[in-house]
Protein backbone atom coordinates (compact mmCIF):
# COMPACT_ATOMS: atom_id res chain seq x y z
CA UNK A 1 0.00 0.00 0.00
CA UNK A 2 1.38 3.24 -0.12
CA UNK A 3 2.15 5.58 2.13
CA UNK A 4 -1.16 7.48 4.20
CA UNK A 5 -1.37 11.19 3.58
CA UNK A 6 -2.37 11.17 7.13
CA UNK A 7 -1.77 9.34 10.20
CA UNK A 8 -3.33 10.11 13.46
CA UNK A 9 -2.27 8.45 16.74
CA UNK A 10 -3.31 8.49 20.26
CA UNK A 11 -5.15 11.21 19.63
CA UNK A 12 -6.52 13.10 22.81
CA UNK A 13 -8.82 15.96 23.81
CA UNK A 14 -9.53 16.41 27.16
CA UNK A 15 -11.14 19.91 28.49
CA UNK A 16 -10.81 20.81 31.92
CA UNK A 17 -13.44 21.38 34.60
CA UNK A 18 -13.12 24.04 37.24
CA UNK A 19 -14.25 24.95 40.33
CA UNK A 20 -13.64 28.77 41.52
CA UNK A 21 -13.26 32.33 39.93
CA UNK A 22 -10.46 33.74 41.43
CA UNK A 23 -8.25 30.46 42.71
CA UNK A 24 -9.65 27.51 39.74
CA UNK A 25 -9.44 24.11 40.74
CA UNK A 26 -9.77 21.26 38.18
CA UNK A 27 -12.20 18.62 39.04
CA UNK A 28 -12.40 16.43 36.07
CA UNK A 29 -11.97 16.70 32.19
CA UNK A 30 -14.49 16.20 29.71
CA UNK A 31 -12.96 13.36 27.93
CA UNK A 32 -14.31 14.26 24.03
CA UNK A 33 -11.28 12.46 22.47
CA UNK A 34 -9.48 9.62 24.09
CA UNK A 35 -7.63 7.60 22.01
CA UNK A 36 -8.24 7.64 18.15
CA UNK A 37 -5.93 5.90 15.67
CA UNK A 38 -6.39 5.97 12.04
CA UNK A 39 -4.95 6.70 8.52
CA UNK A 40 -5.97 8.13 5.37
CA UNK A 41 -4.93 7.23 1.97
CA UNK A 42 -3.94 9.34 -1.46
CA UNK A 43 -7.38 9.74 -2.76
CA UNK A 44 -9.33 7.37 -0.16
CA UNK A 45 -12.48 8.89 1.77
CA UNK A 46 -12.29 7.58 5.22
CA UNK A 47 -15.68 7.77 7.14
CA UNK A 48 -16.48 8.68 11.02
CA UNK A 49 -20.04 7.45 12.34
CA UNK A 50 -21.31 7.68 15.51
CA UNK A 51 -23.49 9.06 17.96
CA UNK A 52 -24.27 12.80 18.69
CA UNK A 53 -21.08 13.52 21.38
CA UNK A 54 -18.89 10.78 20.69
CA UNK A 55 -16.25 12.95 19.59
CA UNK A 56 -16.63 13.29 15.84
CA UNK A 57 -16.13 17.07 15.58
CA UNK A 58 -13.88 17.60 17.94
CA UNK A 59 -11.43 15.25 16.06
CA UNK A 60 -12.09 17.53 12.86
CA UNK A 61 -11.01 20.68 14.54
CA UNK A 62 -7.78 18.40 15.88
CA UNK A 63 -7.12 17.55 12.42
CA UNK A 64 -7.21 21.15 10.83
CA UNK A 65 -5.37 22.64 14.30
CA UNK A 66 -8.46 24.49 15.08
CA UNK A 67 -8.13 23.25 18.66
CA UNK A 68 -4.78 21.72 20.11
CA UNK A 69 -4.64 18.16 21.05
CA UNK A 70 -3.85 16.56 24.70
CA UNK A 71 -2.18 14.24 23.63
CA UNK A 72 -1.41 12.37 20.55
CA UNK A 73 0.03 12.76 17.09
CA UNK A 74 -1.12 14.15 13.47
CA UNK A 75 1.23 13.36 10.78
CA UNK A 76 0.70 15.00 7.80
CA UNK A 77 2.90 13.45 4.74
CA UNK A 78 5.44 12.00 7.43
CA UNK A 79 5.73 15.80 9.59
CA UNK A 80 4.01 16.07 12.59
CA UNK A 81 1.70 19.06 12.60
CA UNK A 82 0.23 19.28 16.48
CA UNK A 83 3.08 21.73 17.68
CA UNK A 84 3.67 23.80 14.78
CA UNK A 85 2.87 27.63 14.79
CA UNK A 86 3.58 30.56 12.80
CA UNK A 87 4.10 29.72 9.11
CA UNK A 88 4.98 26.11 9.36
CA UNK A 89 1.22 25.75 10.90
CA UNK A 90 0.20 28.36 7.91
CA UNK A 91 1.69 26.38 5.00
CA UNK A 92 0.06 22.72 6.50
CA UNK A 93 -3.68 24.51 6.97
CA UNK A 94 -3.15 25.37 3.35
CA UNK A 95 -3.63 21.83 2.61
CA UNK A 96 -5.92 20.53 4.94
CA UNK A 97 -9.39 22.51 4.57
CA UNK A 98 -12.61 22.20 6.36
CA UNK A 99 -15.94 22.29 5.32
CA UNK A 100 -18.27 22.85 7.84
CA UNK A 101 -21.94 21.34 9.41
CA UNK A 102 -23.62 24.66 9.08
CA UNK A 103 -24.41 26.25 5.98
CA UNK A 104 -26.28 28.88 7.41
CA UNK A 105 -23.79 29.96 10.17
CA UNK A 106 -20.44 28.89 8.69
CA UNK A 107 -20.84 32.09 6.18
CA UNK A 108 -20.31 35.71 6.66
CA UNK A 109 -23.99 37.66 6.09
CA UNK A 110 -22.22 40.58 6.12
CA UNK A 111 -19.67 39.27 2.76
CA UNK A 112 -20.92 38.76 -0.81
CA UNK A 113 -20.10 35.05 -2.18
CA UNK A 114 -16.76 36.67 -3.67
CA UNK A 115 -15.57 38.20 -0.84
CA UNK A 116 -16.20 34.82 1.46
CA UNK A 117 -14.40 32.82 -1.32
CA UNK A 118 -11.78 35.04 -2.12
CA UNK A 119 -10.95 35.31 1.72
CA UNK A 120 -8.37 32.65 1.23
CA UNK A 121 -6.14 34.12 -1.16
CA UNK A 122 -5.92 37.19 1.31
CA UNK A 123 -4.24 34.73 3.77
CA UNK A 124 -2.71 33.04 1.69
CA UNK A 125 -1.57 35.75 -1.46
CA UNK A 126 1.02 33.13 -3.01
CA UNK A 127 -1.95 30.79 -4.01
CA UNK A 128 -3.34 33.87 -5.89
CA UNK A 129 -1.94 36.92 -7.82
CA UNK A 130 -4.05 39.95 -7.04
CA UNK A 131 -5.00 40.65 -10.12
CA UNK A 132 -6.28 36.59 -10.92
CA UNK A 133 -8.68 36.32 -7.87
CA UNK A 134 -11.70 37.32 -8.98
CA UNK A 135 -11.13 35.07 -12.30
CA UNK A 136 -10.36 32.50 -9.53
CA UNK A 137 -13.17 33.02 -7.52
CA UNK A 138 -15.78 32.66 -10.67
CA UNK A 139 -14.09 29.81 -11.56
CA UNK A 140 -14.67 27.97 -8.47
CA UNK A 141 -18.54 28.87 -8.69
CA UNK A 142 -18.84 27.79 -11.51
CA UNK A 143 -17.04 24.13 -10.57
CA UNK A 144 -19.31 23.58 -7.72
CA UNK A 145 -22.14 24.19 -9.83
CA UNK A 146 -23.54 27.70 -9.47
CA UNK A 147 -23.55 30.58 -11.75
CA UNK A 148 -20.46 32.68 -12.08
CA UNK A 149 -22.82 35.95 -11.91
CA UNK A 150 -23.82 35.43 -8.40
CA UNK A 151 -20.19 36.49 -7.14
CA UNK A 152 -21.94 40.01 -5.79
CA UNK A 153 -24.78 38.35 -4.24
CA UNK A 154 -25.13 38.19 -0.28
CA UNK A 155 -25.52 34.82 1.52
CA UNK A 156 -29.22 34.65 2.74
CA UNK A 157 -30.01 35.09 -1.23
CA UNK A 158 -29.17 31.33 -1.72
CA UNK A 159 -30.90 28.22 -0.38
CA UNK A 160 -29.18 25.93 1.63
CA UNK A 161 -27.92 23.66 -0.67
CA UNK A 162 -26.47 26.53 -2.68
CA UNK A 163 -24.91 27.81 0.91
CA UNK A 164 -22.80 24.48 1.28
CA UNK A 165 -21.80 24.45 -2.51
CA UNK A 166 -20.40 28.00 -1.44
CA UNK A 167 -18.41 26.22 1.51
CA UNK A 168 -17.42 23.69 -0.72
CA UNK A 169 -16.04 26.28 -3.10
CA UNK A 170 -14.25 28.25 -0.30
CA UNK A 171 -12.65 24.83 0.73
CA UNK A 172 -11.35 23.97 -2.70
CA UNK A 173 -9.73 27.39 -3.34
CA UNK A 174 -6.44 26.71 -2.15
CA UNK A 175 -6.13 23.52 -3.73
CA UNK A 176 -5.88 21.47 -0.44
CA UNK A 177 -5.20 17.43 -0.04
CA UNK A 178 -7.14 16.61 2.25
CA UNK A 179 -10.83 18.03 3.21
CA UNK A 180 -12.23 17.37 6.53
CA UNK A 181 -16.15 17.38 5.97
CA UNK A 182 -18.10 18.07 9.53
CA UNK A 183 -21.71 16.32 8.78
CA UNK A 184 -21.86 18.59 5.51
CA UNK A 185 -25.19 17.47 4.51
CA UNK A 186 -26.93 16.96 7.77
CA UNK A 187 -28.62 20.30 7.53
CA UNK A 188 -30.15 19.90 4.24
CA UNK A 189 -33.03 18.36 2.61
CA UNK A 190 -32.70 14.91 0.95
CA UNK A 191 -32.48 15.74 -2.25
CA UNK A 192 -30.51 18.58 -1.73
CA UNK A 193 -27.73 15.80 0.21
CA UNK A 194 -28.17 13.80 -2.98
CA UNK A 195 -26.70 16.59 -4.93
CA UNK A 196 -24.06 17.53 -2.59
CA UNK A 197 -22.70 14.35 -2.04
CA UNK A 198 -22.39 13.38 -6.02
CA UNK A 199 -20.55 16.94 -6.34
CA UNK A 200 -18.03 16.01 -3.45
CA UNK A 201 -17.71 12.91 -5.26
CA UNK A 202 -16.81 14.71 -8.74
CA UNK A 203 -14.89 16.95 -7.15
CA UNK A 204 -12.69 14.35 -5.14
CA UNK A 205 -11.66 12.74 -8.77
CA UNK A 206 -11.31 16.08 -10.44
CA UNK A 207 -8.78 17.23 -7.85
CA UNK A 208 -7.50 14.03 -6.47
CA UNK A 209 -8.53 14.55 -3.05
CA UNK A 210 -8.57 12.67 0.48
CA UNK A 211 -11.59 13.41 2.57
CA UNK A 212 -12.55 12.53 5.80
CA UNK A 213 -16.49 12.67 6.18
CA UNK A 214 -18.02 12.54 9.04
CA UNK A 215 -21.75 12.18 9.40
CA UNK A 216 -24.29 10.06 12.11
CA UNK A 217 -26.12 9.53 8.55
CA UNK A 218 -24.86 5.54 7.91
CA UNK A 219 -26.77 5.21 4.37
CA UNK A 220 -24.71 8.33 3.63
CA UNK A 221 -21.30 7.65 4.80
CA UNK A 222 -21.85 4.15 2.76
CA UNK A 223 -22.38 6.10 -0.25
CA UNK A 224 -19.35 8.25 0.02
CA UNK A 225 -16.98 6.01 1.99
CA UNK A 226 -13.88 3.53 1.02
CA UNK A 227 -13.28 3.02 4.13
CA UNK A 228 -15.22 3.37 8.10
CA UNK A 229 -15.12 4.11 11.57
CA UNK A 230 -17.56 3.73 14.31
CA UNK A 231 -16.80 6.16 17.09
CA UNK A 232 -18.42 5.44 20.47
CA UNK A 233 -17.33 7.73 23.66
CA UNK A 234 -14.43 9.28 22.19
CA UNK A 235 -12.65 6.39 20.75
CA UNK A 236 -13.04 4.27 17.42
CA UNK A 237 -14.49 0.56 18.67
CA UNK A 238 -14.63 -0.50 15.12
CA UNK A 239 -13.10 0.12 11.51
CA UNK A 240 -13.00 -1.93 8.20
CA UNK A 241 -13.97 -1.11 4.41
CA UNK A 242 -17.74 -0.38 3.33
CA UNK A 243 -18.81 -3.93 3.10
CA UNK A 244 -17.06 -5.18 6.08
CA UNK A 245 -18.67 -2.48 8.47
CA UNK A 246 -22.37 -2.93 6.72
CA UNK A 247 -22.33 -6.15 5.59
CA UNK A 248 -20.18 -8.17 8.24
CA UNK A 249 -20.28 -6.04 11.33
CA UNK A 250 -18.82 -7.44 14.85
CA UNK A 251 -19.01 -5.04 17.32
CA UNK A 252 -22.51 -4.71 19.39
CA UNK A 253 -22.92 -0.85 18.68
CA UNK A 254 -22.32 -1.22 15.30
CA UNK A 255 -25.03 -3.71 14.92
CA UNK A 256 -26.98 -1.62 17.55
CA UNK A 257 -26.54 1.42 15.09
CA UNK A 258 -27.42 -0.48 12.02
CA UNK A 259 -30.26 -1.67 12.76
CA UNK A 260 -31.79 1.33 13.35
CA UNK A 261 -31.48 2.04 9.78
CA UNK A 262 -34.42 2.78 8.11
CA UNK A 263 -35.58 -0.22 4.91
CA UNK A 264 -37.58 1.03 2.15
CA UNK A 265 -39.26 -2.56 2.00
CA UNK A 266 -41.87 -3.08 4.38
CA UNK A 267 -41.43 -7.11 4.55
CA UNK A 268 -37.58 -6.75 5.14
CA UNK A 269 -38.31 -4.06 7.71
CA UNK A 270 -40.97 -6.58 9.40
CA UNK A 271 -38.55 -9.89 9.71
CA UNK A 272 -35.15 -8.17 10.38
CA UNK A 273 -33.82 -7.87 14.04
CA UNK A 274 -34.06 -4.85 15.71
CA UNK A 275 -31.70 -4.50 18.46
CA UNK A 276 -32.64 -1.75 21.35
CA UNK A 277 -30.07 -0.65 23.73
CA UNK A 278 -31.07 0.06 27.22
CA UNK A 279 -29.61 2.17 29.92
CA UNK A 280 -28.19 6.09 29.58
CA UNK A 281 -25.16 7.32 27.35
CA UNK A 282 -22.22 7.70 29.76
CA UNK A 283 -21.36 10.78 30.90
CA UNK A 284 -17.56 12.03 29.20
CA UNK A 285 -16.82 12.96 32.72
CA UNK A 286 -17.19 9.53 34.03
CA UNK A 287 -15.89 7.26 31.48
CA UNK A 288 -16.74 2.85 32.38
CA UNK A 289 -13.77 1.17 33.48
CA UNK A 290 -12.87 -1.47 30.76
CA UNK A 291 -14.83 -1.53 28.15
CA UNK A 292 -16.86 1.67 27.67
CA UNK A 293 -19.90 -0.11 25.78
CA UNK A 294 -20.55 -2.49 28.23
CA UNK A 295 -22.95 -0.69 30.28
CA UNK A 296 -25.77 -0.65 27.55
CA UNK A 297 -24.41 -3.68 25.32
CA UNK A 298 -26.30 -7.82 25.72
CA UNK A 299 -22.33 -9.08 25.65
CA UNK A 300 -21.35 -7.42 28.98
CA UNK A 301 -19.50 -10.32 30.83
CA UNK A 302 -17.19 -9.47 34.38
CA UNK A 303 -13.98 -9.26 31.81
CA UNK A 304 -15.64 -6.24 30.12
CA UNK A 305 -15.35 -4.46 33.33
CA UNK A 306 -11.76 -5.01 34.24
CA UNK A 307 -9.89 -5.18 30.47
CA UNK A 308 -10.05 -2.20 27.50
CA UNK A 309 -10.64 -4.36 24.72
CA UNK A 310 -7.85 -3.58 21.93
CA UNK A 311 -9.11 -2.42 18.46
CA UNK A 312 -8.01 -5.31 16.58
CA UNK A 313 -8.82 -7.83 14.69
CA UNK A 314 -10.65 -10.33 17.35
CA UNK A 315 -9.42 -13.63 18.09
CA UNK A 316 -12.11 -15.67 16.74
CA UNK A 317 -11.28 -14.40 13.12
CA UNK A 318 -7.64 -13.75 13.43
CA UNK A 319 -6.87 -17.25 11.28
CA UNK A 320 -9.43 -15.90 8.51
CA UNK A 321 -9.48 -14.24 5.62
CA UNK A 322 -12.86 -13.36 5.27
CA UNK A 323 -14.82 -9.92 5.66
CA UNK A 324 -15.35 -10.73 9.35
CA UNK A 325 -11.17 -10.02 9.69
CA UNK A 326 -11.21 -6.22 10.55
CA UNK A 327 -10.42 -4.49 13.68
CA UNK A 328 -13.47 -4.67 16.64
CA UNK A 329 -12.64 -3.16 20.48
CA UNK A 330 -14.53 -6.27 21.46
CA UNK A 331 -13.87 -9.18 23.77
CA UNK A 332 -17.00 -11.22 22.25
CA UNK A 333 -16.62 -9.89 19.02
CA UNK A 334 -19.10 -12.12 16.76
CA UNK A 335 -20.20 -11.69 13.13
CA UNK A 336 -24.19 -10.56 12.84
CA UNK A 337 -25.37 -9.15 9.06
CA UNK A 338 -27.70 -6.66 10.34
CA UNK A 339 -29.25 -5.35 7.17
CA UNK A 340 -29.76 -7.72 4.36
CA UNK A 341 -27.24 -6.95 1.70
CA UNK A 342 -30.38 -6.80 -1.13
CA UNK A 343 -31.72 -3.45 0.94
CA UNK A 344 -28.95 -1.38 1.01
CA UNK A 345 -29.86 0.16 -2.06
CA UNK A 346 -27.10 3.08 -3.11
CA UNK A 347 -27.78 6.05 -0.57
CA UNK A 348 -28.33 9.13 -2.19
CA UNK A 349 -27.98 9.93 -6.09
Amino acid sequence: MAEPILEVSGLVKHYPLTRGILFKKQTGAVKAVDGVDFTLAKGETLGLVGESGCGKSTVARLLCNLERPTAGSIRFKGEEITRLSGRALKAVRRNIQMVFQDPYTSLNPRMTVGDIIGEPFEIHPEAAPRGDRRRRVRELLDVVGLDPEYVNRYPHQFSGGQRQRIGIARGLALRPEIIVADEPVSALDVSVQAQVINLLERLQAEFDLSYVFIAHDLSIVRHIADRVGVMYLGRIVETGSDTQIYDHPTHPYTQALLSAVPVPDPAAREHRERIILTGEVPSPTDIPSGCRFRTRCWKARERCALEVPALAVPEAFRHTSGPAAHDSACHFAEEKQVVPVEEHGNGPG
